[in-house]
């Protein structure tokens, strides 16, 4: 066996040894997006109550941001894939013109992530200073 190849082989059982925090919180990610699909499918019935009941224009919008974001759900493993999430949220909050409800769904969710956002930083700062669980010896 070269060199080469039983380095390779030892940067691979490496990485077998260490839990990679990137791949949890990837899944937390999607896991949030299907859990605001779910939201925004029941904001149908809620809108349909409220302010004059649905229109071609509300549940067009609601079933349309659903799907986009179930679309999105799989692409969590991009580098760009959080702040996508954030800034659909703003798109969300835009349908507040459409219905209040729907704006009120969206600022809820831009919350969460903030706060996701903010976890993630947490975790990039901690693997940088060798601090997560995995790292440790």
């Amino acid at each position: 066996m070269s060199a080469s190849a039983s380095s390779g082989a030892d940067r691979a059982s490496n990485q077998h040894q260490q839990p990679d925090p990137w791949k949890s919180f990837r899944g937390v990610m999607a896991g949030t997006l299907i859990l605001e699909v779910i939201v925004v499918l029941l904001a149908l019935p809620v809108v349909s109550v409220f302010h004059g009941g649905l229109t071609p224009l509300s549940s067009g919008y609601l079933i349309g941001m659903a799907i986009v974001l179930a679309l999105m759900s799989g692409m969590q493993g991009r580098s760009w894939a959080l702040w996508a999430n954030i800034g659909i949220q703003f798109v969300l909050i835009l349908g507040a013109f459409i219905d209040v409800t729907i704006g009120i769904v969206g600022i809820i969710f831009l919350l969460v992530w903030v706060l996701i956002a903010y976890l993630r930083s947490e975790v990039k700062r901690r693997q940088d200073r060798g601090l997560l669980p995995g790292q440790q010896s």
